[in-house]
């Protein structure tokens, strides 16, 4: 044993696939990644993404993608990262914000099924119906018949969007206390993320055993072999925006269709046409 070894080992570190983890399987918290080698991991991802998407257009494809988790755990910088080079006509955001007085009348799934993707699509959900789960069962927003039957009806409702062919994913974004502590202070004090810290953020921050909780038995109702959960550790926002866009797409097997050449057709004659004067149009004044 390499002394490197028996000092890995005595932090309840230990070697796989040529990484150093923690003795539970997930890294250590505060290993960074530098920032070339992530925004040149990124670029590649990206590419590959663009592949899946052209692969779920010309296979049509059905996709959704759920994204949940814990406040502040990096969701948003996830989808935007997987959206950043796609095509917003075929993959869309879904982030459906607090239901109508009509809504909360409906069965519960029903204002989420106009969102689902038809065939050539990718949706991602930024939060799903486990909001039912997760923040109307911690907040008191559903009476316990109401979470109840959502435990009961979601293993079916997923299942029977499963057997309809489309590909359902799941990610749970996990990230500590001392983390989640840490973002929420950062967007008090940066004026581009204050926007971020809403009063049920607050509110949660205060109620993070009820959340750990509703989790767990979250997990344990559906968690199921047709529509798995995938655990993200989010501590290192870097690391789990790569981790998880290499996993989404190593969970859809796809071909690369972007290789085939493209030739731009000659413009046509335009000796004919006679533009207006340029003074007729109005301009953005140039600051800079």
């Amino acid at each position: 044993m390499t002394k490197r070894d028996a000092k890995t080992r005595n932090l309840g570190m230990v070697p796989r696939d040529g990484r150093w983890l923690s003795g539970n399987g997930t890294r250590p918290s505060g290993r960074r990644i530098k920032t070339k080698l992530y925004e040149a991991k990124l670029a590649e991802l990206q590419i590959d993404l663009v592949k899946l998407q052209e692969w779920i257009k010309h296979q049509g494809l059905k996709v959704v993608v759920i994204f949940e988790g814990r406040d502040a755990a990096g969701k948003g910088g996830v989808i935007k990262r997987i959206t950043g080079r796609l095509n917003p006509r075929i993959c869309r955001v879904v982030a459906l914000g607090t239901p109508t007085e009509r809504e909360k009348t409906q069965w519960y799934f029903q204002r989420y099924v106009p969102h689902l993707p038809a065939a050539g699509e990718m949706v991602l959900f930024d939060r799903s119906w486990y909001n039912r789960a997760g923040v109307e069962r911690v907040m008191g927003f559903c009476t316990e018949e109401e979470y109840h039957e959502f435990l009961r009806t979601c293993p079916e409702f997923e299942r029977m969007l499963v057997r309809s062919g489309i590909i359902l994913i799941k990610y749970w974004f996990s990230v500590s206390d001392d983390e989640q502590e840490r973002r929420f202070r950062g967007r008090i004090t940066d004026p581009t993320k204050r926007w971020k810290l809403s009063t049920m953020d607050l509110e949660s921050r205060k109620r993070w055993v009820e959340y750990s909780r509703a989790k767990d038995d979250m997990f344990a109702h559906t968690d199921i072999k047709q529509a798995p959960w995938y655990v993200v550790n989010a501590d290192v926002k870097k690391r789990a925006r790569l981790n998880c866009i290499s996993h989404l797409l190593s969970v859809i097997p796809h071909e690369d269709m972007t290789s085939d050449p493209i030739e731009l057709p000659p413009r046509r004659s335009t000796a004919s046409y006679v533009r207006p004067p340029i003074g007729d149009q109005t301009f953005v004044p140039e600051k800079f």
